[in-house]
Parts: C-alpha cells; structure tokens; sequence
C-alpha cells in the first residue's frame, strides 16, 4: 500500500479520469446558494469572483451571473476542460478557466470582490493558500468556503418517491476492492482529510466567521449511471485506483444498484450546504 502523501503536495493522480463523472455524478449546488450569497454580500453584477479548485464549473456557473467578471481554476486538466465545455453549453458568456495550482495564487491575477473554495480548500497547502488570498482580496473582499457533500443524500428512513441508492453497501463494495484504508491519489488517509479549516483562517489574519445554511430538504431523482458517476467523481474511488478490476467494480456496483431499484431510478434528500464567511 502507497504511503501517506504529504499534506503540502499536490498528488495531480488525486482525481485522474474522475472530471466527466464529476460532472454527471455529483448533485448540483441548489439555486439559494447563489440568493444567499447576493442577499449577504450585495452581489449585483459587478466585481470579479475567483473560484478556487473550481472541478466542472458546478459553482463557477451558479454564481457567474452575480459578477461581471468569473475565473475558475483548478490543478486537474481535465476538469478544466469539463468546466470550458460547461460553460459553452450554458452560453455562459463572462467566465474563464485557468489550470492552476492554488499554491501558485496570487499568479498575477490582481483582486477579486469574493473567492470561493467549494469542496476543495482541505486538499490544499492551506496555511499557504489562505495568506495568499488576503492581499487578492479588495477592500470589501469576502473568502466564501461553500461546505457541502454532493455525491449523496442524507440517510434516512423517510419516505421517497423511489428507493434511496443503498450507500452502505455502495461503501462496502468499495472496500472489497480497494481495501478499508481510504484511498487518495498515490497514498493514503486512514484519519480522512485535514480539519481545523477555523484555527487556520484566523492565523492567516481573517475576522469570522458569519455562517449561512441553505438548501436542506430537496428532493433529487438519480438515475443508476449518475449514482454510477457519482461513486467514480470520489477521490477514494476515482477509476484509476480500480486499474484493470474497473469493470469488474462497474459489473458489480451496477448489479448491486438494480437489486435495490430494478427501474434502475432513485430518490436522495439533498443536504444542507454551508456557506463560511471570512473578511482579511
């Protein structure tokens, strides 16, 4: 089994061949983020966002028509390249996309009304990264980090449409191929990803934070090849830890999804998201 990679290198191996699952798989950040957002910073179409470890675009194109100006950026190709293709298709006019590690910021890119970080600031060098971004930052500038988990629902026993995707399972499969240490890249997190996102802010000069929550309680339908996607968009499962077994894990996890639901069609409760507000 690899070793554990430093918490300061970025492994480009991290999410290898997980960009189109990405974007198919992973449910999409509700509307209110962006409302939520406009209504607390008053957003009205101008200054610039910077969107850090932007993936497909998911929350660089919810939150583009809130500024004049858009860049996302994120170290993997391909998700860049997915995201370029997203926005062709949304006719989204006002962003552009740049492959670029965020230990590399500030990178020229001169300051920005709000950055976000959706997903991504705990694969980051962050102490690095976040006294990086302060001098982005304009006088009223706000760092938003958008806390979600948007490749599953919420358990529950209450009632759906359809039968919720047997997750439990889904992880247990997981395990039987790749083993039950977690899986990243080249190495390992047996403890999962860093925390202490709070001591790190304030060391790095930030007053916070103010909290919002939006969007609990949404009812999505998946069909199997989103939850399909979806267990390929995650780090621990990206395709290329399954190496030759992939179709074997596909046949299986497939199997496994049309005995919980033969119309191969589901129901997940979405979870809350949560927007951490902090001012340099």
């Amino acid at each position: 089994m690899p070793g554990q990679p430093s918490a300061f290198q970025w492994d480009e191996t991290l999410y290898a061949g997980s960009a189109d699952h990405y974007a198919v798989g992973r449910m999409p950040y509700p509307a209110t983020v962006a409302d939520a957002l406009a209504a607390e910073l008053r957003l009205d179409g101008r200054g610039r966002l910077l969107d850090v470890g932007c993936g497909p675009g998911s929350l660089t194109l919810l939150l583009a028509p809130l500024f004049s100006s858009v860049l996302g950026i994120d170290a993997d190709r391909d998700m860049v390249r997915r995201a370029e293709r997203a926005a062709r298709e949304a006719g989204v006019g006002n962003v552009r996309w740049q492959r670029l590690r965020a230990e590399e910021l500030p990178a020229g890119l001169g300051t920005f009304r709000v950055v976000t970080f959706a997903q991504s600031f705990h694969w980051l060098d962050r102490p690095r990264v976040a006294r990086a971004i302060r001098p982005m930052l304009g006088a009223d500038g706000v760092w938003v980090h958008v806390g979600a988990t948007t490749h599953r629902g919420v358990d529950g026993t209450d009632p759906l449409p359809l039968p919720r995707p047997p997750h439990d399972e889904i992880d247990a499969l997981v395990t039987r191929y790749l083993g039950p240490v977690r899986r990243a890249g080249q190495g390992v997190l047996p403890a999962g990803t860093a925390g202490g996102e709070e001591g790190v802010m304030r060391a790095a000069g930030y007053r916070g934070p103010r909290r919002l929550t939006v969007g609990g309680g949404i009812v999505r339908e998946r069909t199997e090849d989103e939850v399909v996607a979806a267990v390929f968009s995650l780090s621990y499962a990206a395709p290329h830890l399954f190496a030759g077994r992939r179709p074997e894990f596909e046949r299986d996890l497939r199997r496994l999804l049309r005995t919980a639901a033969p119309a191969g069609r589901f129901a997940e409760r979405a979870r809350e998201v949560e927007l951490v507000l902090w001012r340099p």
